[in-house]
């Protein structure tokens, strides 16, 4: 009697991947805090300072596989765009950007070393460098609409703080995983 092979590469895969009711269950109850986070802070804090944010972004990207980041920043920006609608499209656009970015990144970095495991400097170089890359992105496409002004402090000040805000949740995201990832990916 032969003994199937089975491919372990394929097998690991298909553990990380959860059931499709946990995946859209996270993403809702992560998109929502995103959502209450951005829509209840003060206006120059709630685009700037996206800890909160970029936190619960990389967790989604490390729970929900595959693009759980992006399903948990577009459920946020649903819900955002619902609540103040002048500036929808761009509130899902750059939010589902958002995602894509935290995606991509944690995977072409291989900031996931096993199910349980990441890499400190890689996973929080992707947070830090999507939150910085989305945010001049936003920002640019407010002056080339005409919606604001071109300020260079500003776009100094977003540099920063998406850079600050970015190593700042991809740090915490890497405690929160080291504790209780392994209760969390089954």
């Amino acid at each position: 009697m032969s003994v199937p092979v089975v491919n372990n590469q394929s097998a690991d895969r298909q553990a990380l991947r959860p059931p499709p009711t946990r995946r859209y269950a996270l993403a809702a109850i992560f998109g929502a805090i995103v959502f209450t986070s951005k829509v209840f802070a003060p206006t120059p804090f709630k685009d700037s300072v996206v800890v909160i944010q970029a936190l619960l972004l990389g967790l989604g990207a490390l729970l929900a596989i595959p693009l759980g980041g992006t399903l948990v920043a577009t459920v946020g920006g649903l819900l955002t765009a619902i609540w103040s609608p002048q500036l929808a499209v761009f509130t899902i656009l750059f939010a589902t950007g958002y995602g894509l970015l935290i995606d991509g990144l944690i995977w072409m970095f291989k900031a996931r070393k096993t199910r349980t495991e990441i890499n400190t400097q890689r996973f929080t170089l992707a947070i830090t460098l999507s939150t910085a890359i989305i945010g001049l992105t936003a920002y640019a496409t407010t002056i080339a609409l005409g919606l604001l002004p071109r300020n260079p402090t500003a776009e100094v000040l977003i540099l920063v703080g998406g850079i600050l805000t970015g190593l700042v949740g991809g740090y915490l995201g890497v405690i929160v995983w080291r504790r209780a990832g392994r209760y969390l990916v089954r």
